[in-house]
């Protein structure tokens, strides 16, 4: 399956969750940060495209620096997102094979919606939340300032546009206990639908 859902509306809990329950989680944003390390052909291609001066001293990605040329510049950004992207899929392909056929994989990807990957999987998940509560979630727990929460909310999809690609929702305004129902919920359809196909791999792509 793949989870998603905005900043600051508690998808890395609800990825906790799961795989306290024993899913095999899939990280889009780790994988996309290890497809770009040092010595990574990712690296080369990014430095080929953009220049040495998205390296720091030590010769890894300077990411705000990186961050500085493509935002706001959708040719640079696409330009990125065509070096980085089949690397992510690719090695996401391969940590779910590796995964085994009995394994419920959930691929965390929180540009699902951003970059239209919903038909990659089997179903989509959306951490839903009010924007009231990412923004309060934004300042109070991650010490953004307002203007920062919210050019960061406005960077993603909306929440109609995730909430268009949704098989499930997961509404997180509540308190722990409440999401940790849902999950349980969510968890419980997830290996019916793997007995319904006589194998517990409900999801992937």
């Amino acid at each position: 399956m793949g989870l998603t859902g905005g900043i600051g509306a508690g998808k890395s809990e609800v990825s906790r969750l799961l795989v306290s329950y024993g899913a095999v989680l899939i990280d889009s944003d780790r994988i996309a940060r290890e497809v770009v390390e040092p010595g990574t052909p990712g690296l080369a291609a990014v430095v080929a495209e953009f220049g040495d001066q998205v390296l720091t001293a030590q010769g890894t990605l300077d990411r705000p620096k990186l961050g500085g040329i493509v935002f706001g510049d959708p040719a640079r950004l696409a330009a990125l997102n065509a070096i980085v992207h089949p690397l992510v899929r690719d090695r996401a392909a391969e940590l779910q094979a590796a995964a085994g056929p009995e394994a419920i994989v959930v691929h965390d990807v929180p540009l699902l919606t951003e970059n239209g990957l919903a038909d990659l999987y089997d179903l989509v998940v959306v951490v839903d939340a009010d924007p009231a509560t990412q923004l309060d979630r934004l300042t109070r727990l991650r010490g953004m300032t307002e203007q920062e929460a919210r050019a960061r909310m406005a960077a993603q999809a909306t929440r109609e546009q995730r909430l268009a690609v949704a098989d499930l929702v997961i509404r997180n305004d509540g308190p722990l206990e409440e999401l940790e129902r849902q999950v349980a919920g969510v968890w419980r359809e997830l290996r019916e639908r793997a007995a319904a196909r006589g194998t517990a791999r409900p999801a992937g792509n």
